[in-house]
């Protein structure tokens, strides 16, 4: 078999062709990465690789073998021209050294946004997409402060923590890695912050274009999350979660995983303090991370964060009396759909560990007479409980 029958797709310089060969090899059928980095290392070019796969799935028992057909790699290009998306091969100057030293690097990586991002030093941030509101309220500090000291955030575009994370790092840097197509967002309610990513930050996927995740790819996403880091940070993770799969990626790839702790009877953080009682660094501020890896910004620059830090530490946090002298004279009526979705956004964001009855207040951004009825019917019907200090704590 030979490839003389395959014209020159017209949608790519002939320059390009290479690269054509290579999204084409890389798409035919039992060509994985690793595959891939082998057929190139024995054959030299693409091209050649092409030619020879042929026999070689028939010399492993594979009939009938075919090759990706040259219609669906330019249909591919087609697609990634028109979301403006762009293709980095692993000798690309672009392409994230990091990355590189995988056994299963992904030799080709669709990118949409500023590519500049992947040549400075990045850190995930990984965690749960139930989030408490602890959980969330971390990651965005974290995140943010991470950016001020000089590094990347680098997480997966999910809801809950990754997406606190994503928005708090945008003026920083961010990266996004896709389990889908890098022109398919997933899930949709965060397609304002993936449109944002795309102007302000990266977007990046292995995946073919149009492609809609599915469970599978989550796992794959998840090394090349762990291979782009110098570390991974989980902020909120279960004992089973894919929070975890990144970490034991991170571990294989001889990266450093650190976790936020939490509350031993909230279910969102038994995975974080499993990882520390296996030996992941504890987390408690920006300043734990900084001190196992090391900060990449100039000092001028963490003297400010730290000054910005605790200038934030010294401001009173409770504001109540602020926020009661905006109360109405009186409450509005409560219909029972709304007040059951308040039930259920209450519930998310509470946990075993107390939080403040204001801070719920500004995280709900509700209005105080709104959540008051709320937390009575939840206090009576035994899911939460109230805490001297006005503190607030969900009932397990």
């Amino acid at each position: 078999m030979t490839l003389a029958d395959t014209p020159q797709t017209p949608c790519i310089p002939p320059s390009d062709g290479d690269l054509f060969d290579r999204l084409r090899l890389l798409r035919s059928r039992r060509v994985g990465p690793a595959t891939y980095h082998r057929l190139m290392a024995e054959h030299g070019t693409a091209a050649d690789a092409l030619l020879a796969l042929p026999d070689l799935a028939q010399a492993a028992g594979v009939s009938d073998y075919r090759i990706c057909p040259a219609a669906v790699i330019s249909a591919e290009l087609r697609a990634a021209r028109a979301a403006g998306a762009r293709l980095i091969a692993t000798d690309d100057p672009d392409y994230p050294a990091a990355l590189a030293d995988m056994a299963d690097a992904p030799p080709l990586l669709w990118t949409l946004g500023n590519p500049a991002l992947l040549t400075r030093p990045m850190i995930a941030m990984v965690g749960a997409r139930n989030a408490s509101s602890l959980g969330t309220r971390m990651a965005r500090k974290l995140a943010a402060d991470l950016t001020e000291a000089g590094y990347v955030v680098v997480s997966g575009l999910a809801r809950g923590v990754d997406a606190a994370a994503h928005l708090a790092a945008l003026d920083g840097g961010t990266v996004a890695v896709q389990a889908g197509g890098v022109d398919v967002i997933y899930p949709s309610e965060n397609a304002e912050l993936a449109h944002a990513i795309a102007d302000r930050g990266l977007r990046l996927s292995e995946m073919p274009m149009g492609l809609q995740p599915q469970a599978r790819h989550f796992p794959a996403r998840n090394r090349i999350i762990a291979g782009l880091s110098r570390a991974v940070v989980v902020v909120e993770a279960a004992a089973k979660s894919g929070s975890l799969i990144t970490a034991r990626n991170a571990l294989d790839q001889h990266r450093d995983v650190l976790a936020v702790p939490g509350h031993p009877f909230d279910a969102r953080a038994a995975g974080c303090n499993m990882l520390i009682r296996d030996g992941a660094t504890l987390v408690r501020s920006v300043h734990d991370i900084l001190e196992a890896l090391g900060p990449v910004a100039a000092p001028a620059q963490l003297r400010a964060l730290a000054d910005n830090v605790n200038e934030r530490a010294a401001i009173p946090t409770d504001s109540r009396c602020e926020v009661m002298t905006h109360v109405p004279t009186a409450p509005p009526a409560r219909d029972l759909a709304s007040a059951a979705r308040l039930h259920e956004q209450i519930l998310a964001r509470l946990g075993p560990s107390p939080m403040a009855e204001d801070q719920l207040i500004r995280d709900l951004s509700a209005k105080p007479m709104q959540v008051a009825p709320a937390l009575v019917d939840l206090e009576l019907d035994g899911k939460i409980m109230r805490q001297p200090g006005g503190l607030l704590s969900r009932i397990a």
